[in-house]
This record gives structure tokens, sequence and C-alpha cells, in this order.
């Protein structure tokens, strides 16, 4: 495969992570098959495609933990609001600011994560076009 193709298509395999925003899961499934169809034609192929995958999952990870983690903050707001009513309102109340930290905190966070993934993806990208290796930061290597 000629240097160019192969550049190509590591540009290829990282940018079809934002595929994640038209299909469920496609962050992850669109990468991931497009790594297992050429991953045989060349060490930089095989490479670039691991580093995809395993940042996709890693992100995807991250985000899923951080989304669990304002479950809590929700049932507090949502019990503390029911306790100073014997109607039955099931709104939020964050007029005495008890889960308003939280929610946008961690709503703030998750913004962050996802402008950083976007970067980050581009940047991949940017370098596999020159021919140069890219590793993530902060990816946990799921696929050695």
């Amino acid at each position: 495969m000629s240097k160019n193709n192969e550049n190509t298509n590591a540009f290829l395999i990282h940018i079809s992570a934002f595929s994640g925003y038209l299909i469920p899961f496609g962050s992850i499934i669109v990468p991931l098959v497009l790594w297992q169809t050429m991953k045989d034609r060349s060490r930089f192929l095989d490479q670039q495609g691991k580093e995809a995958v395993n940042f996709n999952i890693s992100y995807a990870l991250y985000i899923f933990i951080l989304g669990l983690s304002i479950i809590p903050f929700a049932f507090s707001s949502f019990f503390s609001h029911m306790s100073h009513y014997n109607d039955f309102d099931f709104s939020f109340n964050f007029s005495d600011g008890s889960g308003l930290f939280g929610f946008l905190g961690i709503g703030a966070l998750i913004t962050l994560i996802g402008l950083l993934k976007i970067a980050l993806i581009i940047i991949a990208a940017m370098k596999s076009k020159e021919g140069e290796d890219y590793k993530y930061p902060l990816t946990i290597k799921f696929i050695k």
C-alpha cells in the first residue's frame, strides 16, 4: 500500500469517530470496523486504529461515569423538595441551591470533555494524515 493511501486510511479511521453524533455508539463501532478491515495492510494502520478505538471507548466510559454521578444530585433535590410539601409536585427546586452546583458542575465537565474529544480527534486525524504516530492522552489501553 502506498504511503499516501495509508495516511488517508488512518485519517479516515480517526475522523470516523464523528459518526457517533449520527449513530448510537458509532464513535466506537465505525472506527472498530474500519480498523479491523485495514489492520493487516500496515503496522501504521494497525497502531492508529487501536489508538482510535481505545480513545473512543475510554471517553465513552468517562462520560458514562460522569452521567451516573448526576443521579445522587437528582435524588437529593427531589427528596428535599418532597419533604417540604404534602402535595405531589414532581418538579426539581433549585431555589435553595442544594443540587444546582452538582448539576451545573458535572454538566460543565461533560461539556468540556466533549469539546476536548472533538479537538483531539481533529488533531489525531491531521497528524495521521501527515504520517505521524499520534497517541491520545488519558486513554485506557483496552486493545493492546
